[in-house]
């Protein structure tokens, strides 16, 4: 039989065609093995980059007392970090740390508009005041954001505070994250207070923290967990129970914090002496920190958490001395104030012994 020329180019029409399905199945077959051959590496990869961060980044950086480090590697590398809770498990304990700290940054920035606005009333700038005051505003709002997002991440990894049931410990790094948690819900709240904004921070975590407190050592955290819990009684109106004195609690936090080498006991005594207007009280704090941080070097697995509490009450101070002088607390002088009665120096005259 005689084969036309026509029916053999349909024929090589549709091998062609046959062969074009083919490689494209086989190319969508191997893209699709990379496809999961890929998933499996950055699975792979992120599981180990939690665990070396939680196990040693933030050991490390605990050790430290470099504040403005820490600050920076938070911001930096907590999208990266984050993101591996694409393909692997959400890095809930990580993030309650990293955002806990960005938040932190966006509160130091807060504090420094909020000194320039202090300082430009003193100097009667009423604009330069107003301009300090809305920027201060906005940091609040992101460090509001940001503590909120520790907050939720703490509430995903421990399950809610609020249930009555303290999660069971791996080790001490397990438990100082679930603390730090429980701040990052009461700087949340405070934040956004001072933000004037309303950001969707629930407004009984102060309670909520005050009860989750109970599932930490106290004696083991510094006193910590006592001043967190009597700092919220001294705070919130109808708080503190029946029987309890509030500054006597963070008098006897102060003390174990000393002792320890991790004075954060004095920063919340001191923030609940300004709720309470209280400045001599607030001074009175100041005065016992500085003294603590000149007598006993902080714990060297904590120097972080030490070096914080003092920039915290360094910031206190400075807000204190730029409302009455229109600067800072001067350099080496953290403890005294402006108006500090100065001892007279009696001076014997050597002439009359000749």
């Amino acid at each position: 039989m005689t084969v036309s020329p026509i029916h053999t180019l349909d024929i090589s029409r549709a091998l062609h065609r046959i062969k074009g399905v083919l490689t494209a199945l086989i190319i969508g077959a191997a893209l699709s093995g990379c496809g999961v051959v890929n998933n499996m590496i950055y699975k792979t990869t992120g599981d180990v980059m939690q665990g070396f961060s939680r196990d040693h980044t933030v050991p490390y950086l605990l050790e430290s007392d470099d504040l403005a480090m820490g600050c920076a590697m938070s911001e930096a590398t907590a999208p990266l970090l984050m993101s591996f809770g694409r393909v692997t498990s959400e890095p809930d304990q990580l993030a309650v740390m990293l955002y806990l700290s960005a938040g932190g940054c966006a509160e130091e920035k807060a504090r420094e508009h909020e000194l320039a606005g202090l300082a430009a009333m003193y100097g009667l700038k009423a604009v330069e005041a107003e301009d300090a005051m809305i920027r201060q505003k906005r940091a609040y709002m992101l460090a509001a954001k940001r503590y909120h997002k520790a907050w939720q991440h703490h509430n995903a990894f421990y399950g809610e505070p609020d249930s009555g049931d303290c999660p069971g410990f791996s080790d001490d790094m397990d438990e100082f994250i679930y603390m730090a948690g429980l701040m990052s819900g009461l700087q949340a709240l405070n934040a956004q207070v001072q933000s004037t904004a309303s950001l969707g921070v629930p407004a009984n975590i102060g309670s909520i923290v005050a009860r989750a407190t109970s599932c930490l050592d106290n004696e083991k955290w510094w006193g910590a967990p006592m001043a967190l819990r009597a700092t919220v009684w001294a705070m919130i109106p109808g708080a503190l129970p029946q029987g309890e004195d509030a500054f006597e609690r963070l008098q006897r936090a102060d003390e174990q914090g000393e002792a320890a080498g991790v004075r954060l006991p004095h920063v919340f005594h001191a923030i609940a002496a300004l709720n309470q207007g209280d400045d001599e009280k607030v001074k009175a704090v100041i005065r016992d920190h500085a003294e603590a941080i000149s007598d006993r070097p902080a714990d060297w697995d904590w120097r972080f958490v030490d070096a914080m509490a003092t920039d915290m009450i360094v910031a206190i101070s400075d807000r204190m001395w730029v409302e009455n002088t229109g600067h800072r607390t001067p350099l080496g002088q953290l403890g005294s104030f402006w108006d500090d009665q100065q001892e007279e120096v009696e001076t014997m005259d050597l002439d009359d012994l000749l």
